[in-house]
Protein backbone atom coordinates (compact mmCIF):
# COMPACT_ATOMS: atom_id res chain seq x y z
CA UNK A 1 0.00 0.00 0.00
CA UNK A 2 1.66 3.27 -1.30
CA UNK A 3 0.14 5.89 1.07
CA UNK A 4 0.53 4.05 4.56
CA UNK A 5 0.75 5.67 7.40
CA UNK A 6 -0.12 9.11 5.46
CA UNK A 7 -2.80 11.43 5.99
CA UNK A 8 -4.27 13.09 3.32
CA UNK A 9 -7.20 16.07 2.80
CA UNK A 10 -9.68 16.25 -0.08
CA UNK A 11 -11.86 18.83 -0.51
CA UNK A 12 -15.15 18.10 -2.13
CA UNK A 13 -14.75 14.33 -1.12
CA UNK A 14 -18.55 13.89 -0.95
CA UNK A 15 -19.07 12.69 -4.51
CA UNK A 16 -17.96 12.39 -8.29
CA UNK A 17 -13.83 12.67 -9.06
CA UNK A 18 -13.07 13.33 -4.89
CA UNK A 19 -15.03 10.77 -3.48
CA UNK A 20 -13.27 8.14 -5.84
CA UNK A 21 -9.77 9.79 -4.66
CA UNK A 22 -10.42 9.63 -1.03
CA UNK A 23 -11.43 5.69 -1.69
CA UNK A 24 -8.46 4.96 -3.53
CA UNK A 25 -6.73 6.87 -0.93
CA UNK A 26 -8.32 4.49 1.83
CA UNK A 27 -7.53 1.50 -0.42
CA UNK A 28 -3.68 2.70 -0.65
CA UNK A 29 -3.54 2.68 3.11
CA UNK A 30 -4.24 6.69 3.66
CA UNK A 31 -6.41 8.29 6.59
CA UNK A 32 -8.69 10.62 4.91
CA UNK A 33 -10.47 14.07 5.96
CA UNK A 34 -13.19 14.55 4.08
CA UNK A 35 -14.82 18.02 3.22
CA UNK A 36 -17.99 18.80 1.91
CA UNK A 37 -19.93 22.09 1.51
CA UNK A 38 -23.56 21.05 1.62
CA UNK A 39 -23.37 17.14 0.73
CA UNK A 40 -23.35 15.99 4.24
CA UNK A 41 -24.63 12.57 3.44
CA UNK A 42 -22.46 11.91 0.83
CA UNK A 43 -19.47 13.14 3.12
CA UNK A 44 -20.94 10.81 6.00
CA UNK A 45 -20.81 7.57 2.94
CA UNK A 46 -17.78 8.50 2.10
CA UNK A 47 -16.26 8.04 5.60
CA UNK A 48 -18.12 4.70 6.15
CA UNK A 49 -16.70 3.19 2.48
CA UNK A 50 -13.47 4.57 4.09
CA UNK A 51 -14.15 2.80 7.69
CA UNK A 52 -14.92 -0.38 6.17
CA UNK A 53 -11.30 -0.35 4.71
CA UNK A 54 -9.60 -0.19 8.08
CA UNK A 55 -8.56 3.44 7.39
CA UNK A 56 -9.77 6.39 10.13
CA UNK A 57 -11.98 9.11 8.57
CA UNK A 58 -13.16 12.55 9.40
CA UNK A 59 -15.72 14.86 7.84
CA UNK A 60 -15.47 18.59 7.99
CA UNK A 61 -18.22 21.13 6.55
CA UNK A 62 -16.33 24.17 5.10
CA UNK A 63 -17.01 26.47 2.09
CA UNK A 64 -13.75 26.47 0.24
CA UNK A 65 -14.91 29.97 -1.75
CA UNK A 66 -14.46 31.66 1.91
CA UNK A 67 -10.62 32.20 2.68
CA UNK A 68 -11.19 31.97 6.70
CA UNK A 69 -13.37 28.75 5.97
CA UNK A 70 -10.04 27.53 4.46
CA UNK A 71 -8.03 28.39 7.45
CA UNK A 72 -10.53 26.74 9.84
CA UNK A 73 -11.15 23.46 7.56
CA UNK A 74 -7.22 22.57 7.42
CA UNK A 75 -6.73 23.27 11.26
CA UNK A 76 -10.04 21.06 12.25
CA UNK A 77 -7.89 18.58 9.70
CA UNK A 78 -5.17 18.28 11.61
CA UNK A 79 -7.31 18.40 15.08
CA UNK A 80 -9.14 15.59 13.73
CA UNK A 81 -6.61 13.17 12.11
CA UNK A 82 -2.93 14.96 12.61
CA UNK A 83 -1.00 16.19 10.62
CA UNK A 84 -1.74 16.50 6.90
CA UNK A 85 0.64 15.05 4.52
CA UNK A 86 -1.30 14.93 1.27
CA UNK A 87 -3.58 17.84 -0.38
CA UNK A 88 -6.08 17.36 -3.10
CA UNK A 89 -7.52 20.09 -3.91
CA UNK A 90 -10.84 19.35 -5.56
CA UNK A 91 -13.71 20.77 -5.00
CA UNK A 92 -14.94 23.03 -7.92
CA UNK A 93 -17.45 24.54 -9.68
CA UNK A 94 -19.16 25.59 -12.84
CA UNK A 95 -21.83 28.09 -13.70
CA UNK A 96 -23.18 28.61 -17.59
CA UNK A 97 -23.43 32.14 -18.49
CA UNK A 98 -22.52 34.23 -22.13
CA UNK A 99 -19.83 37.23 -21.96
CA UNK A 100 -23.62 39.20 -21.81
CA UNK A 101 -25.33 37.74 -18.67
CA UNK A 102 -22.26 37.08 -16.41
CA UNK A 103 -23.30 37.99 -13.03
CA UNK A 104 -20.59 39.34 -10.82
CA UNK A 105 -21.34 37.31 -8.05
CA UNK A 106 -21.56 33.67 -9.76
CA UNK A 107 -18.30 35.00 -11.26
CA UNK A 108 -17.18 35.01 -7.65
CA UNK A 109 -17.93 31.87 -6.52
CA UNK A 110 -16.66 29.93 -9.63
CA UNK A 111 -12.92 31.81 -9.53
CA UNK A 112 -12.99 31.83 -5.63
CA UNK A 113 -13.95 28.42 -5.71
CA UNK A 114 -11.70 26.81 -8.18
CA UNK A 115 -8.70 29.32 -7.98
CA UNK A 116 -8.75 31.22 -4.15
CA UNK A 117 -9.74 28.47 -1.90
CA UNK A 118 -7.26 25.86 -3.72
CA UNK A 119 -4.45 28.80 -3.05
CA UNK A 120 -4.87 29.72 0.15
CA UNK A 121 -5.81 25.66 1.48
CA UNK A 122 -2.23 25.21 -0.03
CA UNK A 123 -0.60 28.13 2.10
CA UNK A 124 -2.36 26.48 5.21
CA UNK A 125 -0.22 23.23 4.23
CA UNK A 126 2.72 24.99 4.01
CA UNK A 127 2.88 27.21 6.66
CA UNK A 128 2.13 24.24 8.84
CA UNK A 129 4.97 22.01 7.53
CA UNK A 130 6.51 25.19 8.10
CA UNK A 131 6.18 25.90 11.33
CA UNK A 132 6.52 22.32 12.55
CA UNK A 133 9.70 21.78 10.74
CA UNK A 134 7.91 18.63 8.45
CA UNK A 135 9.60 17.84 5.00
CA UNK A 136 7.62 16.80 2.41
CA UNK A 137 3.84 16.50 1.03
CA UNK A 138 2.25 16.32 -1.46
CA UNK A 139 -0.32 19.03 -2.69
CA UNK A 140 -2.77 17.98 -6.01
CA UNK A 141 -5.20 20.15 -7.53
CA UNK A 142 -8.12 18.59 -9.72
CA UNK A 143 -7.79 21.00 -12.26
CA UNK A 144 -9.55 20.52 -16.00
CA UNK A 145 -8.52 20.53 -19.46
CA UNK A 146 -10.29 24.04 -19.69
CA UNK A 147 -6.81 24.97 -18.35
CA UNK A 148 -5.89 24.81 -21.67
CA UNK A 149 -9.10 24.69 -23.97
CA UNK A 150 -11.16 27.00 -24.74
CA UNK A 151 -15.20 26.55 -22.91
CA UNK A 152 -17.40 29.26 -24.47
CA UNK A 153 -20.17 29.97 -22.08
CA UNK A 154 -18.03 29.12 -19.26
CA UNK A 155 -15.74 32.28 -19.28
CA UNK A 156 -14.88 32.26 -15.22
CA UNK A 157 -14.49 28.63 -15.08
CA UNK A 158 -11.39 28.69 -17.84
CA UNK A 159 -9.88 31.78 -16.46
CA UNK A 160 -9.74 30.27 -12.64
CA UNK A 161 -8.72 27.02 -14.14
CA UNK A 162 -6.16 28.57 -15.75
CA UNK A 163 -4.70 30.47 -13.29
CA UNK A 164 -4.71 27.45 -10.99
CA UNK A 165 -1.85 26.42 -13.79
CA UNK A 166 -0.19 29.02 -13.40
CA UNK A 167 0.08 28.95 -9.35
CA UNK A 168 0.72 25.64 -9.64
CA UNK A 169 4.35 26.24 -11.70
CA UNK A 170 4.48 29.32 -9.27
CA UNK A 171 4.54 27.31 -6.02
CA UNK A 172 6.51 24.57 -7.32
CA UNK A 173 9.30 26.52 -7.01
CA UNK A 174 8.52 28.13 -3.91
CA UNK A 175 7.30 25.33 -1.88
CA UNK A 176 10.69 23.03 -3.16
CA UNK A 177 12.97 23.62 -0.26
CA UNK A 178 10.47 22.26 1.78
CA UNK A 179 9.90 19.35 0.06
CA UNK A 180 6.39 19.98 -1.00
CA UNK A 181 5.74 18.60 -4.78
CA UNK A 182 2.80 20.53 -6.43
CA UNK A 183 1.21 19.19 -9.38
CA UNK A 184 -2.09 19.31 -11.82
CA UNK A 185 -4.60 16.69 -12.98
CA UNK A 186 -6.74 17.76 -16.10
CA UNK A 187 -9.78 15.93 -16.14
CA UNK A 188 -11.81 15.59 -19.29
CA UNK A 189 -15.66 14.65 -19.66
CA UNK A 190 -16.21 12.57 -16.38
CA UNK A 191 -19.52 10.95 -15.28
CA UNK A 192 -20.05 13.12 -12.24
CA UNK A 193 -22.92 15.22 -11.18
CA UNK A 194 -21.01 18.17 -12.60
CA UNK A 195 -21.97 16.15 -15.77
CA UNK A 196 -25.67 15.42 -15.45
CA UNK A 197 -26.74 17.68 -18.18
CA UNK A 198 -24.35 16.43 -20.80
CA UNK A 199 -25.41 12.50 -19.53
CA UNK A 200 -29.00 13.57 -20.09
CA UNK A 201 -28.82 14.67 -23.58
CA UNK A 202 -27.95 12.38 -26.35
CA UNK A 203 -27.05 14.30 -28.96
CA UNK A 204 -24.23 16.31 -27.21
CA UNK A 205 -22.95 12.97 -25.60
CA UNK A 206 -22.92 11.99 -29.09
CA UNK A 207 -20.89 15.38 -30.42
CA UNK A 208 -18.52 15.08 -27.50
CA UNK A 209 -17.65 11.43 -27.88
CA UNK A 210 -16.86 11.67 -31.44
CA UNK A 211 -13.72 14.08 -30.02
CA UNK A 212 -12.68 11.49 -27.50
CA UNK A 213 -10.14 9.08 -29.32
CA UNK A 214 -10.62 6.37 -26.87
CA UNK A 215 -14.46 6.54 -27.15
CA UNK A 216 -16.11 7.32 -23.75
CA UNK A 217 -16.36 9.49 -21.35
CA UNK A 218 -14.09 8.90 -18.20
CA UNK A 219 -14.68 7.29 -14.23
CA UNK A 220 -13.80 8.61 -11.07
CA UNK A 221 -10.87 6.03 -10.76
CA UNK A 222 -9.64 7.08 -14.04
CA UNK A 223 -8.24 9.89 -12.39
CA UNK A 224 -8.23 8.62 -8.75
CA UNK A 225 -5.15 6.64 -9.91
CA UNK A 226 -3.34 9.04 -10.92
CA UNK A 227 -4.02 11.08 -7.97
CA UNK A 228 -2.44 7.77 -6.01
CA UNK A 229 0.23 7.81 -7.68
CA UNK A 230 1.10 11.53 -7.18
CA UNK A 231 0.37 11.46 -3.91
CA UNK A 232 3.50 8.84 -3.23
CA UNK A 233 6.63 8.57 -2.98
CA UNK A 234 7.29 7.11 -6.40
CA UNK A 235 6.47 10.68 -7.78
CA UNK A 236 8.58 12.21 -5.41
CA UNK A 237 10.72 13.98 -8.00
CA UNK A 238 7.61 15.06 -10.21
CA UNK A 239 6.62 18.92 -9.36
CA UNK A 240 5.02 21.33 -10.97
CA UNK A 241 2.97 19.60 -14.02
CA UNK A 242 -0.30 18.80 -15.43
CA UNK A 243 -1.27 15.44 -16.45
CA UNK A 244 -4.10 15.02 -18.47
CA UNK A 245 -6.91 12.57 -17.84
CA UNK A 246 -9.07 13.09 -21.32
CA UNK A 247 -9.20 10.14 -23.44
CA UNK A 248 -7.00 11.59 -25.78
CA UNK A 249 -9.45 14.83 -26.22
CA UNK A 250 -7.18 17.69 -25.31
CA UNK A 251 -4.83 16.94 -28.27
CA UNK A 252 -7.41 15.39 -30.53
CA UNK A 253 -8.70 18.74 -30.29
CA UNK A 254 -5.59 20.69 -30.40
CA UNK A 255 -5.40 19.25 -34.33
CA UNK A 256 -8.44 20.26 -35.27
Amino acid sequence: MRLEGKTALITGGDQGIGQGIALRFAEEGADVVINYRKNRDGAEQTKAEIEKRGRRAAVVQADVSKVKETQRLFEEAVRQLGPIDILVNNAGVEIRADIFDIKEEDYRVVVDTNMTGPLFLTQAFARYARDHNRRGGKVINISSVHEELPFPNFTPYCMAKSGLKMMMRNLSIELAPLGITINNIAPGAIETPINTKLLNDPKLLSQLLENIPLGRLGQPRDVAGLCAFLASSDADYITGATFFVDGGLTWNYSEQ
